[in-house]
C-alpha cells in the first residue's frame, strides 16, 4: 500500500445523496433553489447596510461580513455539487478537493468567529451602553475582522497541508457531496493518527474558545437584562439580541448535531444528508432570521426595494 504514493492520485469522486439517477433532478432542483435563496438574500442584507447610512454601527458592519462569509461558504461547496449533478459526473480533481476543503475549514471557522464577536457587540451594547461607541470604535471592529480572517485561515491552510501529507489508496469514493475533511482522512492508506488528533484539537480549542465567548456574553447580558426594572424595557434589550441569538443556536445545534450522529453512526451518508442543515440551511434562513426580527433592516430592504421599482 505504502508504494501507491499521494502524488499519483489525480481525483475523487463525491457519491452525493443518492445513487438513484431518478432522484437527481429532484436534488438538482431542491438545492439549485437553496443556493440563489442564500446567495439573493444575504445580498441584499450585504446591500441594506452599505446603502443606508443608519445601519453603519458595528452591530450591522459584523453581520453584513457574515452574509458575505455565508455566500462564500455555500458556494464553496453547492456550485461542484450542481454542475456534478449536472453532468452526471460525480469526479472532482485531487488538487480541487484540497482546495474545496480549505475553503470549506476557513468559512466554517470565520462563521464561528463572527458569531462570537456579535455576541460580544451585543454585550457592550446592553451592558455597557454609555460607552458603546467608545469601546466599539471602528479601529476595533476592523481589528476584530482581521484576527478572525487571520485565525481561519492559519487554522485551514494547517489541517489542509496535513492532508496533503497522506497516502491514498484504490478506494477514492468520498461518501458526501464535497470533500469533507473527516471523509477524506477516512480514505487514506498512511497513518492518520496526527491528523485526527489535530483535527480533534482544533476543532476542541476554537469550538471551546468562541462558545465560552458566546456563552460568557449572554450570561452577562441576562443579568443586566434582569436588573431592568421595566417589561418594556427587558424587551426592547431581549428584542436587540434575538436574531442573534437564534442564529447561534441554529449554527451550533446543527454543526454539533452533525459531529455527534457522525462519531455514533457508520452511515456516511446519514452524516452527508444531516450536514445540509449547517452548509445549506443555517445560511439560507440567516437573511430570514434578521430580516423579519429587525425593523431597521426591514426598512432598508422596504427602500431598496422601492427604488428597483422606480
Amino acid at each position: 500500500m505504502e508504494s501507491r504514493n499521494k502524488t499519483r492520485i489525480s481525483e475523487f469522486l463525491l457519491l452525493g445523496f443518492s445513487e438513484g439517477p431518478e432522484l437527481q433532478p429532484l436534488i438538482f432542483g431542491l438545492f439549485l433553489c437553496m443556493y440563489l435563496i442564500t446567495v439573493f438574500g444575504n445580498l441584499l442584507i450585504i446591500l441594506a447596510v452599505s446603502s443606508d447610512p443608519h445601519l453603519h454601527t458595528p452591530m450591522y458592519f459584523f453581520l453584513s461580513n457574515l452574509s458575505f462569509v455565508d455566500i462564500c461558504f455555500t458556494s464553496t461547496t453547492i456550485p461542484k455539487m450542481l454542475w456534478n449533478i449536472q453532468a452526471q459526473n460525480k469526479a472532482i480533481t485531487y488538487e480541487g478537493c484540497i482546495i474545496q476543503m480549505y475553503f470549506f475549514i476557513l468559512f466554517v471557522c470565520l462563521d464561528d468567529f463572527l458569531l462570537t464577536v456579535m455576541a460580544y457587540d451585543r454585550f457592550v451594547a446592553i451592558c455597557h451602553p454609555l460607552h458603546y461607541t467608545v469601546i466599539m470604535h471602528s479601529q476595533l471592529c476592523g481589528l476584530l475582522m482581521l484576527v478572525s480572517w487571520m485565525m481561519s485561515a492559519l487554522n485551514s491552510l494547517i489541517q489542509s497541508l496535513i492532508v496533503l501529507q497522506l497516502s491514498f489508496c484504490t478506494d477514492l469514493e468520498i461518501p458526501h457531496f464535497f470533500c469533507e475533511i473527516n471523509q477524506m482522512v477516512r480514505l487514506a492508506c498512511s497513518d492518520t493518527f496526527f491528523n485526527d488528533m489535530f483535527f480533534y484539537f482544533a476543532t476542541g480549542m476554537f469550538g471551546f474558545l468562541t462558545l465560552t465567548g458566546i456563552l460568557y456574553s449572554y450570561s452577562k447580558i441576562v443579568s443586566s437584562i434582569r436588573g431592568i426594572s421595566s417589561a418594556q424595557g427587558k424587551y426592547k434589550a431581549f428584542s436587540t439580541c434575538a436574531s442573534h441569538l437564534s442564529m447561534v443556536c441554529l449554527f451550533y445545534c446543527t454543526s454539533l448535531g452533525v459531529y455527534l450522529s457522525s462519531a455514533a453512526t457508520q452511515s456516511s451518508h446519514s452524516s452527508a444528508t444531516a450536514s445540509v442543515m449547517y452548509t445549506v440551511v443555517t445560511p439560507m434562513l440567516n437573511p430570514f432570521i434578521y430580516s423579519l426580527r429587525n425593523k431597521d433592516i426591514k426598512k432598508a430592504l422596504e427602500r431598496i426595494i422601492e427604488m428597483a421599482a422606480t
